[in-house]
């Protein structure tokens, strides 16, 4: 049991301007469509290296259909639709413009040539030996974008790699503007249970936060904000899709898009994890126009991509007016897919003192019922109507417990003044009572990470503390999708990593262009 004392442990895209749609009257399908977008030539076979967001010669015509809203304020108002139809150029869209948009992007020229090792995993989840490995698969590779070593400016040296690959044509621009299909079949992690995740990539207006608009569920660190916005600055590219969840009980945006879905994928990958990506590339201005309706009234979830989200806000705000620079990538996903799994984020802490421990051991007693468990039940199960349950082990000890909250009460007063939902979470609850009254962490502490880690499952925790680079662990259970959305409801954000939605999206599958020249 915790409580023994011991000793502590010493850019640029090129994508013309397009006409803005009439100033009539509302219709889900504006005559005229955004920019276009960039996009990698056909991808075939075993994709030989992670994933990692938007990249070179395995890039997709990503960032089409944009949902999104005016922003505050904006005389012309909201329109929530997707426009997947070229403008001609030298003109901006000054006027309303619609939610979700369709654009050209750039590609691979090759459809046929199977791209090696293009596509990889987010930047947020690549380790440096994994980044090493990657960047030496391919020239091509998008970590030497996305994740640029560059010496004193890796930023503009990522601008280098991403127009030096637009000059040889290894991307190349899209001819049509199109919404792009996307469907994720894999086996999650423990589990011989085959899945199948659906979604669609397109462009979202940039907006605030807000009901009905876009929301969040989750805090955010300042460190990645900083990174992702000088990159943006340099590259004046979206490298990597926004996941984004939406509310369709009826299925219409999803089968809207299944007719073009049912034959021949344009994109054929299988990761490193043994997911298989397939895109579809939709033109058809009738299944966009049946997508754009469907979605006309929706609201946005920001299920992952929370610092990419607001780098481009910021982002956008800093270039100011109009123009393709008031969209972002995103890949849509209904809150309703069967495909939809989330898993937990384990907490881990480091620099315990002597008397560190001892408050720590005495706020899980104070709070906890405690119980000893085999290591198999580190996770709790994901019960959710169960009482909150943590697992606990420390370095030194290396027993396993089950923590059980004695009584919901306890929550409500550590979190007082707090939304119900929000009283609910496992992550918040932890925050509250450990990090913050146990071990006097300030929020200031936790976004900087300082005595505090993150694993993405327990095997990993526990390497670390047998390792010695952490003190003690604590395994939450996986957080439901129907929680994030009401705490989303209740206009709050979850403490960061509060969810881990799997499989990550592929990067390197499409960019999108941010200037019109």
């Amino acid at each position: 049991m915790p409580g023994q004392r011991r000793a502590p442990e010493p850019r640029a895209a090129r994508a013309p301007v397009q006409r803005p749609p009439d100033r009539g009257r509302r219709r889900p399908l504006p005559r005229h469509g955004s920019p276009p977008l960039l996009r990698a030539r056909r991808l075939r076979g075993s994709d030989p290296g992670p994933r990692l967001r938007g990249g070179p010669p395995g890039l997709g015509a990503g960032r089409e259909p944009g949902l999104g809203e005016r922003r505050p304020g904006d005389p012309r108002g909201r329109r929530r639709c997707l426009d997947a139809e070229p403008r001609p150029p030298r003109q901006h869209p000054q006027r309303r413009l619609p939610r979700g948009r369709g654009g050209r992007g750039v590609r691979r020229p090759d459809r046929r040539r199977r791209p090696a090792g293009r596509r990889d995993l987010h930047y947020d989840v690549i380790d440096p030996e994994q980044r090493a490995r990657l960047a030496a698969r391919s020239l091509y590779n998008v970590v030497h974008v996305d994740l640029p070593e560059g010496g004193a400016d890796p930023y503009a040296a990522a601008a280098a790699t991403l127009h030096g690959w637009q000059r040889e044509g290894a991307v190349v621009r899209e001819p049509d503007p199109a919404l792009w299909a996307l469907r994720q079949d894999y086996e999650a992690p423990g589990e011989a249970l085959h899945r199948t995740r659906s979604g669609f990539l397109c462009r979202v207006r940039i907006e605030d936060y807000g009901p009905g608009r876009i929301r969040p569920h989750e805090r955010t660190h300042p460190g990645p904000r900083e990174d992702r916005l000088r990159l943006t600055r340099a590259t004046r590219t979206n490298l990597s899709p926004i996941f984004a969840l939406h509310s369709d009980p009826a299925g219409a945006a999803r089968s809207s898009l299944a007719p073009h879905a049912a034959g021949e994928p344009w994109g054929d990958v299988t990761d490193d994890e043994g997911t298989r990506h397939r895109t579809w590339r939709v033109t058809d201005p009738d299944a966009i126009q049946a997508a754009q309706a469907a979605l006309a009234d929706a609201e946005l979830l920001i299920a992952d991509g929370h610092h990419r989200y607001e780098t481009a806000r910021v982002y956008a705000d800093e270039v100011g007016g109009e123009g393709p620079h008031r969209y972002v990538l995103m890949c849509l996903v209904a809150l309703e897919d069967p495909g939809l799994t989330v898993f937990p984020t384990h907490r881990l802490v480091r620099g315990l003192s002597p008397e560190r421990q001892e408050a720590l051991a005495d706020a899980i007693r104070a709070s906890f019922d405690v119980r000893e468990v085999g290591r198999a039940e580190l996770v709790p199960s994901p019960d959710g109507d169960g009482p909150l349950t943590l697992g606990y082990v420390d370095a030194h000890f290396q027993r396993p417990f089950a923590l059980t909250l004695k009584d919901p009460a306890i929550a409500d007063r550590a979190l007082a003044g707090r939304s119900d939902p929000y009283r609910r979470l496992d992550t918040a609850v932890l925050e509250a009572l450990v990090l913050k009254d146990a071990l006097g962490m300030t929020d200031d502490d936790i976004s900087h990470l300082r005595g505090l880690g993150y694993a993405r499952d327990a095997g990993e925790a526990l390497g670390l503390l047998e390792r010695g680079e952490y003190d003690a662990a604590f395994f939450l259970r996986p957080t439901p999708v129907e929680q994030v959305r009401a705490v989303a409801a209740a206009g709050e954000s979850m403490p960061p990593k509060s969810t881990y939605f799997f499989p990550k999206l592929l990067t390197g599958l499409v960019f999108n262009p941010l200037t019109d020249d």
